[in-house]
């Protein structure tokens, strides 16, 4: 499956929670399918979404297709607004 969003089950956030939601509720919309990555499930998994983003502080939720970084929240959102969301996910 190439479609990755790494997301966390465990978070206080209620901005992280509803950009989760709103990232699986478009791919869903589209019929997109992905692959949920849990990064609450332990340390090495919240690196690997960190170190293939290239940015050592990033937070859930970021896209990916296979190990290819597409992008976080903001950029899909930006995708969405401009009807790109399947060059952004690199399917086009």
């Amino acid at each position: 499956m190439g479609i990755k969003l790494y997301y966390t089950t465990v978070t206080g956030s209620r901005t992280v929670k509803s950009q989760q939601a709103e990232m699986m509720r478009i791919l869903d919309s589209k019929s997109i399918e992905y692959k949920l990555v849990d990064i609450s499930q332990g340390e090495e998994v919240r690196d690997e979404m960190r170190n293939k983003s290239g940015n050592p502080t990033a937070v859930p939720p970021q896209l990916f297709n296979e190990d290819q970084y597409c992008g976080n929240y903001e950029m899909f959102s930006e995708a969405v607004e401009s009807d790109s969301v399947e060059q952004f996910l690199k399917l086009a």
